[in-house]
């Protein structure tokens, strides 16, 4: 169906519309002139007129009107619509194409060319308004009955009868304007959907449709799949936990040899000291001077202090590497240390007291020689 791109200003739709219930209001008030033969009194005629003129206010809401004002704007609507259309475009391999819904923008966009709350009631307020006009014509026509002379009362029953017939095309007038709002507004109706549906065909090449869409989000559910299986793969390559237990297996290595040198050199510092306590015992067992004894054992226990605290950096460069492994055995090597410590500490107490006792002794041996000495 070619799209009409018309700037008419739509007045023959309107005329359309209109021109029956124009032309029967007319034919009313010849009726009321006399011209043609309906008696038709001047109450039935005004409200005629009014439900004409609200027939008329409604016109523009009609669907067969509004698809005329909707041709006579495309060009604006087209322009409109290619700027959405590139606002809501999406790349899929490698072809650009909008998901933007036609269908949508096209019912945003008319939205105000009519009055949808006008259009729900239009349908059905004019035989209301018919058939209120009837009553109000009956009403009005209503003549002041006279029982006192029969014929009188006769004229007057004439005068009513007439008065309910021409009040009746009120009514008649209402229901053919609620038949011809509903032919149009169905005819208009049909015209806006093949209106629609041309504009669709005609930027369907330009818009993803709902298939291709669904095919895309599956096929990117199947890459985030992919990609969470090679992220996997990767995690749990066994080439890699390989490099990583080499690396590890390396580094315990290098930790091991250090520490084996540190233990080597700390047992060379004990051989050292033991040395040093065994030449200091031999010094005090040949009763050479006490204080140099406490000296050497004073110096002993200077290098045995340097030994633990080689021993204490080589242990924090082991823990720094395999803490929870070693904890238990540096632990215990701590331990060991310790109540060595404690025993050297004992040791060196329990010396230096037996140096007191060596030193009084040989005072007292002094003393009783020379004592000896001055007897003699």
């Amino acid at each position: 169906m070619p799209i009409s791109r018309g700037t008419s200003l739509c007045s023959a739709n309107f005329i359309v519309i209109s021109m029956i219930p124009i032309l029967f209001f007319l034919a009313i008030v010849m009726g009321y002139m006399g011209i043609i033969p309906l008696n038709v009194p001047l109450s039935s005629v005004l409200i005629i007129g009014f439900i004409l003129l609200t027939f008329l206010m409604f016109t523009k809401h009609n669907a067969n009107y509004s698809i005329c004002k909707m041709r006579s704007s495309y060009i604006k609507m087209e322009h409109t619509l290619n700027s959405k259309l590139e606002a809501n475009s999406l790349v899929i391999n490698s072809e650009r194409k909008s998901v933007l819904d036609i269908g949508d923008f096209l019912n945003h966009y008319y939205a105000d060319i009519r009055n949808n709350n006008f259009v729900a009631v239009a349908a059905s307020i004019f035989p209301m308004l018919g058939i209120l006009g009837t009553f109000l014509a009956i009403s009005i026509s209503m003549p002041t009955f006279s029982v006192s002379d029969t014929t009188a009362l006769d004229n007057d029953i004439s005068i009513l009868l007439s008065g309910v017939g021409s009040a009746f095309y009120a009514s008649i007038y209402g229901i053919l304007l609620s038949l011809i709002w509903t032919y149009f507004e169905k005819s208009g109706l049909s015209k806006i959907d093949h209106y629609f549906a041309a504009i669709k065909a005609r930027f369907k090449s330009n818009v993803w449709s709902n298939d291709e869409l669904t095919i895309y989000k599956y096929s990117q559910y199947e890459l985030k799949d992919n990609r969470f299986l090679t992220a996997l793969r990767e995690t749990f390559n066994l080439d890699f936990v390989k490099t990583l237990n080499e690396q590890h297996l390396s580094s315990f290595k290098e930790i091991m040899y250090e520490s084996n040198y540190n233990f080597t050199q700390i047992s060379s510092h004990l051989q050292y000291a033991s040395k040093e306590l065994k030449e200091t015992l031999s010094l005090m067992d040949n009763n050479q001077s006490a204080q140099e004894a406490k000296n050497q054992i004073e110096k002993n226990l200077l290098d045995f202090t340097y030994a633990t605290k080689s021993l204490e950096k080589s242990t924090k460069i082991f823990n720094a590497h395999l803490t929870t492994s070693l904890d238990k055995t540096f632990e215990k090597i701590d331990t060991e240390i310790g109540d060595i410590v404690i025993k050297l500490a004992d040791f060196a107490t329990h010396v230096s007291l037996e140096s007191k006792e060596v030193q009084d002794s040989v005072k007292k041996y002094h003393q009783m020689i020379a004592s000896q000495i001055k007897a003699q």
